[in-house]
């Protein structure tokens, strides 16, 4: 018997590093906890806990840091708009040439 499995019935003590060998390997190992437990004779209860375990140390383990890159703020356009009679709603965005609108709503109000 190698030192990770346990005689039927009875159970061994693990040492915090023989539990987070056990949690990395399953975590690395694609396999279902199901399987995992089944090749290492191990309960799904052991692995479980020592799952839990290393999520609970992990939180005291220094915070990770990931670069973030901050994105200036988008400008929204700020065109114009303006109803003319009839309902006529023209919108014009940043830039327009005014002398353009000016002819489109001279036209527009001839109609």
């Amino acid at each position: 018997m190698s030192g990770r499995e346990c005689a039927k019935g009875g159970g061994r003590y693990r040492s915090r590093q023989e539990t987070e060998q056990l949690a990395a390997e399953f975590a690395a190992s694609g396999l279902t906890r199901r399987e995992f437990c089944e090749r290492h004779h191990l309960s799904r209860n052991s692995l479980a806990r020592y799952l839990k375990r290393g999520r609970q140390h992990g939180a005291d383990a220094q915070p990770q840091w990931v670069a973030v890159e901050v994105a200036a703020p988008s400008v929204a356009d700020t065109g114009l708009w303006v109803v003319l009679r009839g309902g006529r709603r023209v919108e014009v965005g940043r830039g327009f040439d005014p002398a353009t609108l000016r002819e489109l709503v001279t036209a527009l109000e001839g109609c």
